[in-house]
């Protein structure tokens, strides 16, 4: 009797499995709803902090770009009334008639130009050079004797192509030179010339190039002619130095 009893409460293998797969699945599922929820809170929640940054700049700092410490040059407009040039020079030269040998002469250069029209400018230099020259075998001196040339010239200067970068400048000028050639010996019998004032002539280019608006380098070749002697003869010379532009015209 009783064991009939225990066989009607104990249930079939297979009503067992059913049931044990049946739990498993509830609870997958009661997992999977509490994971959807907690997912979902959360992504709120981002949303919300974003919205609230979005809808708040002020909590947000921006820094700010520094500006540049170099920046642009004004552009070179050429529309200046004077300049002044200053500058270094050299120029080959020769100290006698007769001398076989030349010399170069060293010294400085000041050119100041009114310029007139955009084009054309009027100008006034000095220039002064001293330098050594090998004399003539004599018994009073042997070796380089000094000299040295110092005058003033005015001329033109005509403006040709240019941009903000360069300037390409002709110019002419025409003047005299104080030749001095006694400070070593009499200059005769060095076979020099005797000191005396003569003319001369500057005709040549200069190329400046920009460093500012107003401010330049500038390279100046020359040809020279002088009538020192009983002929007119050629020379070379070169200065190098800066242009200073200012007023408007």
């Amino acid at each position: 009797m009783l064991e009939k009893k225990i066989e009607e409460f104990v249930l079939p293998e297979g009503t067992r499995r059913a049931r044990g797969f049946g739990r498993r699945t509830w609870m997958g599922a009661l997992a999977a709803a509490l994971l959807t929820v907690t997912t979902g809170a959360a992504t709120a929640q981002s949303s919300s902090s974003s919205t609230q940054l979005s809808s708040n700049p002020q909590s947000t700092t921006t820094t700010p770009r520094p500006k540049p410490k170099i920046g642009l040059i004004a552009p070179v407009t050429y529309d200046n009334k004077y300049e002044v040039y200053g500058g270094i020079n050299f120029m080959n030269f020769q100290g006698g008639q007769a001398l076989p040998t030349r010399m170069n002469l060293g010294g400085a250069e000041v050119l100041i130009t009114r310029w007139i029209t955009p084009k054309w400018g009027l100008g006034a230099e000095w220039r002064g050079e001293w330098g050594t020259t090998p004399v003539t075998p004599n018994i009073v001196f042997n070796g380089r004797a000094l000299a040295s040339l110092n005058g003033g010239l005015l001329g033109a200067q005509y403006r040709g192509p240019k941009n903000q970068y360069a300037a390409l400048n002709y110019h002419a000028y025409f003047g005299a030179m104080a030749g001095k050639f006694d400070y070593t010996a009499n200059p005769v019998v060095l076979g020099m010339y005797t000191n005396r004032t003569k003319p001369v002539a500057a005709l040549g280019v200069s190329i400046d190039v920009n460093h500012t608006k107003n401010l330049a380098f500038r390279i100046s070749p020359d040809l020279m002619l002088e009538h020192f002697g009983s002929e007119t003869r050629e020379f070379f010379a070169i200065s190098g130095g800066v242009v200073y532009r200012f007023g408007k015209r």
